[in-house]
């Protein structure tokens, strides 16, 4: 069993980590105002599918691949910007449908490939597993245990983000209104791949 101090430690990193605003953040506060709580579910559904997946690939062993080959992180982090800007392409082009058109919602194959591309993501597993992890205890045993805890935390702390998004954007159903809507998510969306071009 993980002792106490330990959960304390990955609890006071994690929260922060998960809660604070980043490209996954504004991804789902934007599905959510688009698609409102129900609608973005399933997005969500993939994007802690994927959490909780890319959480046992580290735990188990993908962290010590990723030192030796640092090339691999240049990859994921500019196939994380394509598809970035892949989401900024369906908002622009949601933008020029009319109020009548259907609008395609974010699935969970969405959402997994949203966390899958996301650079930040990756380092915050990344770190999760490389320092807190111990000898003490079975690594299986820990894994299992840390993976499920921060998948929960990312649940908890997600949801109020794309309620936020629901909240802020639920009174704009206008056609003009919802144009402008697709072409503000669309330039968020551009702003979280200059954003990921540009950082570590």
């Amino acid at each position: 069993m993980i002792s106490l101090e330990v959960w304390l430690l990955i609890l006071g990193f994690s929260i922060p980590m998960i809660i604070s605003p980043g490209p996954g953040n504004t991804i789902l506060a934007t599905a959510g105002g688009k698609f409102g709580v129900r609608g973005t579910l399933p997005f969500l559904a993939g994007f802690e599918a994927a959490n909780l997946v890319w959480c046992f690939v580290y735990g188990f062993g993908l962290s010590r691949v990723l030192i030796e080959y640092p090339h691999l992180r240049m990859i994921l982090k500019w196939a994380g910007i394509l598809y970035t800007l892949y989401l900024a392409y369906g908002f622009f082009k949601s933008s020029s449908l009319g109020a009548q058109q259907d609008i395609k919602k974010l699935n969970a194959v969405d959402g997994f490939m949203s966390v899958s591309l996301n650079p930040k993501i990756h380092t915050m597993i990344f770190v999760l597993f490389s320092q807190f992890l111990t000898t003490i205890v079975p690594l299986y045993v820990q894994v299992v245990q840390i993976s499920i805890v921060f998948t929960i935390l990312c649940v908890l702390c997600h949801l109020p983000w794309i309620y936020g998004g629901q909240l802020i954007f639920e009174r704009v159903k206008s056609a003009q209104s919802m144009k402008i809507q697709g072409y503000v998510f669309g330039v968020c969306m551009v702003l979280v791949a200059v954003f990921l071009a540009i950082s570590e």
